[in-house]
This record gives C-alpha cells, structure tokens and sequence, in this order.
C-alpha cells in the first residue's frame, strides 16, 4: 500500500492523461485505479474515477439520487417508459462479501431527466406497488421515494 502514492512531494509523472478529440474525450489512468480503488476503498481514487468519468461524458448524468446511504443506480430508457432502478447496498460489508442482514433505508431524493418532448402520464414505484406525486420541471422529474429495503423501481409511463 506504501506504493500507491509517489514518495516524492512532486513529480512530473502524469496519473491521470485527459484529452480532447473533436468532439471526443478521453481519460486514461496509466494504473489500475479501479482495482486499488476496489481493494482499498479510498476516497481519492472514488474521486478520480468519478471526476474522470464526469469530464469524459461532458453531459449531466441521467438521474441523480440524493439521500445518505449507497446505492447502485441503473437508468432503462423505453420507446414508452423510463425505469430506475435503486439497488440498496447500505451495509457494513458491502463490499467484501456478502451482505448478513438486510438495513432498510429513509427518503431518497430521484432527479430524473426526461427526453426531448417526453410528457408523463403516472410515476409508480414497482416494489412498493404504489404511485408518486411527482414535479415536473423543464426536462427534469422529481420524485421522493419514501423507503427502500433491498430494491425498488421507480417506473415513469410516457
């Protein structure tokens, strides 16, 4: 672990080469910040994998949750729907191994992005089979889930 960081205060060696190509970018770590980032957990390495990824997609992202916990978020885009799925990771061993007990979580905050001239018709939550009151504002939805044990969907009919 001693290795991770260079033992000079400055170096001239690059840890992170972001470019621009037309209208591509590209961000490439010349290590293996994803494994050390898996093995370590370090705040540093989640922060430049995210920034990394944040500068390369030159867009907001899809959806934003807000809420103090962990989840794993995963947006599906229909002819006629939307979906997002809140996979809840909120436990101690999360990451290494198998979670023991399941710890349900409060109030989540979704923000979701809608396409171009989408019009919502209903806004439900799959799990908890129930409809949301939802806020619409420009191209974005606003929903509050109010609790999710393991796994809830927040589906979004168009």
């Amino acid at each position: 672990m001693e290795k991770v960081y260079p033992r000079v205060e400055k170096t001239d060696v690059p840890q992170v080469f972001a470019q621009e190509l037309g209208r591509a970018r590209v961000v490439y770590f010349p290590w293996d910040v994803d494994r050390t980032f898996w093995e370590l957990l370090s705040v540093d390495h989640f922060r430049l994998l995210r920034n990394g990824i944040t500068w390369a997609t030159d867009e907001e992202p899809p959806v934003m949750v807000t809420g103090q916990v962990v989840l794993d978020v995963t947006v599906w885009r229909q002819k006629d729907s939307l979906a997002v799925h809140l996979v809840n990771l909120t436990n101690p061993m999360m990451m290494k191994g198998p979670l023991r007990e399941l710890i349900p979580i409060g109030e989540q905050q979704v923000r979701l992005r809608l396409p171009d001239g989408a019009r919502v018709k209903e806004v439900r939550l799959l799990a908890a089979d129930r409809t949301l009151r939802a806020e619409h504002s420009g191209q974005y939805l606003s929903v509050t889930v109010p609790s999710i044990l393991d796994h809830e969907v927040v589906a979004v009919d168009l």
